[in-house]
């Protein structure tokens, strides 16, 4: 049985985690599933929308670190990514999200530990139920959170408050989390928040929504020329986007004409 899905539906893709009666617990296999997930959509200029759920009782409760260990093997081969001069696929696993031209939504319910909290940090918007249970649990096992989590804590939080919650480990309830900036907002049904979410979203160009994407991604940690700088690149690539004409046509009740295929 696979431990990712990936089905498009109305140009949605839901990336499912399927391993449900684990809560979803991350073992390497789900790892190379999740970044293959990841490229796959990263090429479908069709899709306007990635939604991240978790099957069962949780969005993700973890590092599965059982199952990891039970082979040996696997698991030396697995540390030697450590030593690599680049992102490795346990990185990858959460930042691939962010190479996408479309809006990532992290839909979560239940438990959301370490592994699993790093990766719907990855998402560009997280929607919560407000009694999820969220960790950044690696100080447990003796760890820090090496999944891109320094980079993706650093964008939604303080410093002192990512060393709070890295530090004790402690388990945050859904409202704290939105109180702290983990998440997003709450929604009793995230799922469905996060396909209303979408919908307004394709009303907007995708063109738009791409640039946005890429251009906060670039900008957010820039310095104040090179943010404005970027404003002005991709604000030259939209005059030039057909879909910036029908955007247009669509505001001035010139008819109610479909966006074409996104540039990027």
């Amino acid at each position: 049985m696979p431990r990712v899905t990936v089905e498009i539906e109305d140009t949605i893709a839901y990336v499912r985690l399927t391993r449900a009666d684990k809560h979803n617990g991350v073992d390497l296999r789900m790892i190379d599933e999740l970044n293959a997930a990841g490229r796959s959509l990263k090429g479908n200029k069709k899709i306007r929308a990635v939604i991240l759920h978790g099957e069962g009782p949780s969005f993700c409760a973890g590092l599965d670190v059982k199952s990891v260990l039970s082979k040996p093997a696997r698991a030396a081969f697995a540390f030697l990514a450590l030593f690599k001069p680049t992102a490795n696929r346990f990185q990858n696993m959460c930042l691939v999200w962010r190479e996408l031209s479309v809006p990532v939504i992290a839909a979560i319910h239940g438990n959301c530990f370490g592994a699993g909290l790093q990766l719907a940090l990855g998402a560009d918007i997280r929607l919560c139920t407000p009694d999820a249970k969220l960790s950044v649990m690696e100080a447990k096992w003796g760890l820090i959170p090496d999944m891109a989590g320094t980079v993706l804590l650093r964008d939604v939080v303080s410093k002192d408050v990512a060393l709070d919650l890295t530090f004790s480990a402690r388990i945050v309830s859904g409202q704290e989390a939105a109180a702290l900036g983990l998440v997003t907002r709450i929604e009793t049904d995230p799922l469905g928040a996060a396909r209303e979410l979408v919908e307004e979203i394709r009303t907007r160009s995708p063109d738009a929504v791409a640039a946005a994407k890429h251009l906060f991604g670039e900008a957010w940690g820039a310095s104040e020329h090179g943010a404005l700088a970027a404003e002005r690149r991709w604000q030259r690539r939209m005059f030039v986007s057909k879909n910036q004409r029908i955007a247009t046509a669509r505001n001035a009740g010139q008819g109610d004409k479909p966006y074409a295929t996104r540039q990027w």
